[in-house]
């Protein structure tokens, strides 16, 4: 009697484990339906994302001609200088498989560029990472361009090419003075009212042999739909070679920037706009209100993430400033972007016209 009560409790239990099991069996799979269901769910509405929203809309920040259908590079600005490569890489991840990572470390507020294997994971980290805060830092990440400098071009040969037909871009211009090793950098110059290319630019060399190469070779020859010019960007009035001396010097004219190539010094002359020279990197802020202070005025700059500030200058009395960045195509997009900003009732006039004001300090050694 009690082996038959010991196999009917057995029995038992062996049913009640097999319950259980079947219980958790179809626990399991309940939530693995869940799971499946969730993720559908998410790789759809991730999918449906992509499909309509993978190409950033522009933000302001682009110069004009630029084309971010074919570019894998990102630009990330207003990075914390404790951030190492190694961080940004870990953080740029996650919006894809990053081929390199270049960090360009200042003492108040690093930069650098993040190059991926494809277009969509580019702007897939534009769309995501721009404004993620890093060491308390909200991060810039935009399309990085000709004009975002990977290299200081300060010391190199800079040449004037003139004639450009209005399809040609930096891209473009790069493209055509490749085939010498040393060329380094190329800019078109934009109007910055119309958005049309004003029908110049400049091309900077490492090497000043193979920059008056450039000169002889390319002059006369066809780029899109005209026939270029090319010269030193800056020469003495006595002989034409470029001003290696000091390339961060600004000869400056009492007059506004010009809006046609013609006014430019085409064929070498001894006056050089500041708009014209790639390497004045300073904008002038006009119709300031006076209660406006070097703090404020930083503080409207800052919040443009076009590049580093290196330097603010305010005479609060005469209603106009000087905002300095650390190169010519961050100070090129502050001019797009504030101008016309509204500050205290008034709009701004962002520019780079010269004035006695600036030519003084240019003196003083304050504002490159």
């Amino acid at each position: 009697m009690n082996g038959a009560g010991g196999s009917h409790q057995q029995q038992q239990q062996r049913l009640r484990q097999q319950q259980q099991q079947q219980q958790a069996l179809l626990m399991q799979q309940a939530l693995q339906q869940q799971q499946q269901q969730y993720q559908s769910g998410v790789l759809a509405a991730a999918a449906a994302a992509a499909m309509t929203q993978m190409e950033p809309i522009s933000n302001g920040n682009l110069p004009p001609g630029f084309d971010p259908s074919t570019c894998r590079s990102v630009y990330v600005g207003n990075v914390n200088p404790n951030v190492t490569e190694s961080l940004l890489i870990e953080v740029f991840q996650s919006a894809g498989l990053v081929e390199r990572c270049k960090l360009i470390r200042k003492e108040k507020s690093s930069f650098g560029f993040v190059d991926y294997y494809d277009r969509r994971s580019a702007a897939l980290a534009i769309m995501t990472l721009h404004g993620r805060h890093i060491y308390g830092q909200a991060i810039k990440v935009n399309w990085a361009y000709a004009s975002t400098q990977r290299e200081d071009t300060s010391g190199h040969f800079h040449i004037f090419v003139g004639d450009l037909s209005s399809e040609v871009n930096d891209a473009t211009l790069y493209a055509c003075f490749s085939a010498y090793p040393s060329c380094s950098d190329a800019r078109v110059m934009w109007d910055n009212k119309t958005g049309r290319s004003r029908g110049y630019g400049f091309v900077s060399f490492r090497n000043q042999q193979e920059a008056e190469t450039a000169i002889t070779e390319m002059s006369g020859k066809w780029l899109g739909s005209r026939q270029i010019r090319c010269n030193w960007a800056t020469k003495n009035n006595s002989e034409e070679k470029p001003e290696t001396d000091n390339h961060n010097a600004v000869v400056l004219t009492n007059g506004g920037s010009s809006n046609s190539a013609t006014d430019a010094s085409q064929d070498g002359g001894s006056k050089e706009n500041p708009e014209h020279n790639p390497d004045c990197t300073t904008v002038y802020v006009g119709n300031l209100g006076h209660e406006v202070n070097r703090d404020e005025l930083h503080r409207h700059f800052y919040n443009l993430g076009v590049g580093a500030i290196e330097e603010i200058r305010v005479q609060q009395e005469k209603g106009f400033g000087f905002v300095r960045y650390s190169t010519h195509g961050e100070a090129a997009l502050a001019i797009q972007m504030a101008n016309g900003l509204v500050v205290r009732g008034k709009p701004l006039k962002a520019s780079r016209k010269a004035s006695q004001q600036l030519s003084f300090w240019l003196i003083r050694g304050s504002l490159p």
